[in-house]
Formats: C-alpha cells, structure tokens, sequence
C-alpha cells in the first residue's frame, strides 16, 4: 500500500466504494485509497441484505434519507446498465391484514405521494391480480421497487477504482489513527499511510473508527442480526415480485417479508434480534468485549426498557421457525412450514442515540481536526443505504472535498 494518499476511505462496503468513486470523479488527480480489514469487498453489510432497490416511499417527506434514496436510486440503475450489473423491476406490494394497518397504509400512501413516488391503492381482489397467493384487507402497488447484486455492484466499483489509480488494500484492519500535523496517520495491518482526509464508512465499526480519529459520533452502534430462510425451490411459485407487511412505525425496520431475488430465490425474513458480536451472523457467535461495551452504554437500557417486548417477540420468531411462519402466513396463507429453508444472516448496523432512541435517518459527524485534516464519519447509514449510496457517496465527497 502507498505511504501517502490524498483520501483514505475506511471500509470496503458500498457506501466506501461508492464515495471513492465520487471522490474519484470531482477529483481524479488525487490518490484513492479503501482500505478494509475483510479479504474480499461487500463481506458485511452490502453483500448480506436482501438486494432490494427501493423506491422510497417509506421515508418522511424532507428527511436525507428521502432525498438520497430517490438520488441514489437513479443513479445506481442507470450506473448499472452501463457496467453490464443485472437488475429488475419487480414491483412490491405493502400488505395490510387489520384495520389499524389499513389506517396506516392510507397514511403510507399519502406519504409515497409527497415523495414522488407511484403508488396504486389495491383491495383484496387487486392484490391478488398482483401477487396470487398473498392475502389482505388491502395493498399499496409499488412498481418502481427493483432487485439487483449488491455483491456484484462493489465488485464492479473495486474494479472501477483500481482502473482508475487508486488502491483497494483488503486485509487490513485499522488499529490506530494519529494526529501528525496537518495530516492524520491510519494504521493497518498491512501498514500505515498519510492522509489529509479521512471518510469513515466502517458500518459496523464506524463508531469506534471514530474515536480512533479523536472523534465524538455522539452515537453507538448496536447490531441487529436479520435472519433468513428461503422459500424451497418447489415453492417459489407463491411469491411474483416482493410482498411487505405494512411497517410499525416506532421502529426503523420493515417488518418479515417475502422478497424475490435476482437469481430467482425467495427469501422470507429477516427479524431483528441484537447480536452478542459486532459480527454476530449466528447466537453462537459471541464476543466477550463487544458484549460488555453494549451492557456498559446507557443508551442500550435505555433501548431495552423502552422496547422489550418488541424484542422479545423477535427472539421468539429466531428461536422458534413456528413463529416465523405464522408472521409470513399473515402476507401468504399458503406457507407451510416445510416450505422454509435456512439462508443465512445479516448484521445490520443500528445507530442508538445517547436517550436510547434508535436514530432513523442518515446521520454524519466529523469536521476538521485541531492541525487541519478533514474527517468524515456516516454514523448511521441504515436501509435504504445500499439504494442511496451512489448518493450517499456523493455527500460523503462533498464533505472531504468543499
């Protein structure tokens, strides 16, 4: 790895790759460089989600996540049929199956309208003209929702970064960061280089990257382990495009689902349990100092005893596949509990402010340090990140750069 770079960007997820391509593109004379402590680019996060390109409809009207999510989802699929990435428009239903979430539904709708989003109002008869085998009171049709490999997307932007001179240094955690004059020193296990600017896109690290840099996110990172199963084979039939439950609105989650991906699988999921690791894709995977730190922060009290029954009815859906079903049931009759294959998990990187609250938008600190070097952190960059990070990028260079 270089010894000097104009831009070092911690973390070789989406939202990394596509802030070097951002920097890349304002500024294609400085040196690039993403570093991250995983063999292979996408290991978290970005190549752990369900793949779905949203269209925005869920978020409040003005917030960032509203705006970049119908930024960075333009410019995503646009970017993708250039470069060849496969994607499709598959559409997505919003389920209702009681009245207090026709109620809400309504208010979805209205909501989808401020941001510009199409929606179609569907009874129970529409719903089924859509998606045969789901089931409901009634639905809001989402056509512009789509699917696309995020894996494959950080594939092709590594490649893009490199072609164009800049470095992806893969293995290579960072351990410390130094205050050397006008510059910060990153330390990796592969080295150490120089910088004047630093971007932070650590995911589930990013808090503690932070304050490595002598930085205050005012925030901590929580993971919430999202389980999946897929539908068998035999059964992929029951689901057309994607079909969503209508979300609770005290949380920044979307509830169980049913989503087709794009390799013609179904996945059925996720819940949202806390992990005992940072990493912590399985219960068994368990880490003595990443547990501490959640018990030792007062926001994660706060959290609990605001929220506990929530979470517990989501460890029993982990805990008991009987319970999972039932919660797809109410979208799909048809689920048999045979039908539903383990398929992995996801880590999703929860930002809970110091109250307890969970933080739902796009949230960024950093500034300039005492000597003059510029830093960045995205403290909280939850779904639709993956759809806004085209966007979220071009914010991120922004702040290294003006």
């Amino acid at each position: 790895m270089n010894e000097q770079a104009d831009v070092v960007i911690v973390g070789g997820g989406i939202i990394g790759l596509a802030t070097a391509r951002a920097v890349q593109h304002r500024r294609p004379d400085f040196v690039v460089m993403v570093v991250d402590k995983e063999p292979q680019v996408a290991a978290h996060q970005s190549g752990h989600n369900s793949g779905v390109v949203h269209a925005g409809l869920y978020y409040a009207p003005g917030s960032t996540k509203a705006e970049l999510c119908r930024l960075g989802r333009d410019e995503l699929l646009a970017w993708c049929d250039r470069h060849g990435v496969l994607w499709e428009r598959c559409g997505k239903v919003v389920v209702a199956t009681t009245p207090d979430e026709v109620e809400r539904l309504a208010a979805l709708a209205e909501r989808a309208r401020r941001n510009g989003i199409e929606v179609t109002a569907l009874d129970r008869v529409g719903l089924r003209d859509h998606e045969p085998h789901a089931d409901g009171l009634a639905a809001l049709h989402v056509p512009a929702t789509a699917i696309v490999d995020y894996r494959a997307v950080c594939r092709v932007l590594a490649h893009q970064v490199e072609s164009r001179g800049g470095q992806v240094v893969l293995g290579a955690p960072v351990t410390a960061i130094d205050h050397a004059g006008p510059d910060l020193v990153v330390h990796t296990g592969r080295g150490a280089v120089r910088t004047p600017r630093l971007a932070n896109c650590a995911g589930l690290a990013s808090d503690r990257v932070a304050r490595l840099a002598g930085d205050d996110p005012a925030a901590s990172i929580l993971p919430f382990r999202g389980e999946y199963h897929e539908l068998a084979p035999s059964r992929r039939h029951l689901v057309r495009g994607l079909i969503y439950p209508v979300p609770d609105p005290r949380f920044p989650f979307l509830g169980v689902h049913l989503t087709r991906m794009i390799d013609g699988g179904v996945h059925a999921g996720p819940n949202a349990v806390l992990a005992l690791a940072r990493e912590g894709y399985r219960w068994r995977d368990v880490k003595l100092g990443d547990v501490g730190s959640m018990i030792g922060t007062a926001s994660t009290w706060r959290l609990a005893r605001r929220h506990w029954r929530t979470g517990m009815g989501e460890v029993g859906r982990s805990l008991s596949r009987r319970r999972l079903l039932a919660a797809l049931q109410r979208l799909v009759p048809d689920l048999r509990l045979d039908d539903l294959v383990p398929a992995g998990s996801g880590v999703r990187a929860q930002a809970v402010a110091p109250d307890g609250t969970l933080l739902d938008d796009f949230a960024f600190a950093g500034g300039n340090t005492p000597g003059g070097a510029r830093t960045v952190h995205v403290v909280n960059a939850p779904s639709p990140a993956a759809t806004a990070s085209f966007a979220i990028g071009g914010v991120v260079a922004g702040h290294l750069l003006d």
